[in-house]
């Protein structure tokens, strides 16, 4: 860490993205700015998501092959072994490592900032990874998810200390068990996992909640049907930004409809209490936090 030249490298895991629709590739992309180069943990799919890695058009990338232990069934637990093995595989002297999920992309505008805090804490030891703004996307990609089921912020950029893990169902990191002591950056990370053709979420909803449950609560939670019913969301808001120009193109390419009145909000009176102090204070009551914030 006391070379002029700072070292940043990604990292991240995949399986059977074709089949379930995931952004991988525009995820991958989107944080290749940052990186001198990225490791994909590819799992053994029963699609071409090999061949779709590989097909990415960039010397940056090296492809991990690796099986996942579908026996981990307990809290998605093998999503975290996956992320861990995709880390271990990093260079030993880098600074800082990216992660990034397959279902979420890093809007390019925040890049000038991530640099600028990679740089501002790279000699800074207490610093120990950077938290990242979100927005999660629902039905399409015209609207975002506006309640407290929705976190706000994860931890998508940490040391490479060997003894950082990543924690539970791979939404955040560790340190020797212990809470990462991290630094906010004005940076979004577009989640779009809620949002692809019902057809491929129904798909998606009947193998990811396999990551969790047995196939007896699978079989009684998830419904058995073809396509994925969006119109159960409690609230959603219009989204009027703008979105990661390398998923343009897949939103251009969007085949099917989803429509929602903001206005009409199923809503209980813990929740519209919690809103209002969210909205005059930006407090959350009871907002779940996998991380030490420093200011």
């Amino acid at each position: 860490m006391g070379s002029t030249e700072m070292k940043v490298v990604g990292f991240t895991f995949i399986r059977n993205a074709i089949r379930y629709d995931y952004p991988i590739v525009e995820a991958i992309r989107s944080i290749l700015p940052l990186c001198e180069e990225v490791v994909v943990a590819v799992g053994a799919s029963e699609d071409e998501t090999l061949a779709l890695i590989k097909g990415i058009d960039s010397e940056k990338i090296r492809i991990l092959p690796t099986i996942w232990d579908d026996r981990l069934r307990e809290g998605g637990r093998v999503l975290a072994e996956e992320t861990n093995k995709a880390f271990a595989a990093l260079p030993e002297d880098a600074d800082w490592c990216v992660y990034i999920q397959g279902d979420e992309v890093l809007h390019e505008d925040g890049l000038p900032a991530i640099r600028q805090a990679m740089q501002r804490y790279r000699q800074d030891t207490k610093t120990e990874g950077l938290l990242l703004k979100y927005r999660h996307f629902y039905g399409s990609y015209d609207y975002i998810g506006d309640s407290r089921q929705w976190y706000r912020r994860e931890v998508r950029v940490v040391r490479r200390h060997s003894d950082i893990q990543s924690y539970r169902d791979a939404q955040g990191f560790r340190r020797n068990d212990q809470k990462l002591r991290v630094r906010l950056v004005d940076a979004y990370i577009h989640h779009y996992g809620w949002v692809k053709h019902p057809r491929h979420q129904q798909l998606k909803q009947q193998s990811f909640n396999k990551l969790w449950h047995s196939d007896d609560w699978v079989a009684r939670h998830v419904a058995p049907v073809d396509e994925f019913d969006y119109s159960q969301i409690d609230t959603l808001q219009s989204f009027t930004g703008t979105h990661p120009e390398v998923i343009r193109p897949r939103i251009e390419k969007m085949n099917w409809q989803f429509s929602f009145d903001p206005t009409q909000q199923r809503l209980g009176w813990k929740e519209k209490i919690s809103r209002w102090l969210e909205q005059k204070t930006g407090y959350r009551i009871g907002e779940y936090r996998n991380y030490i914030l420093l200011t």
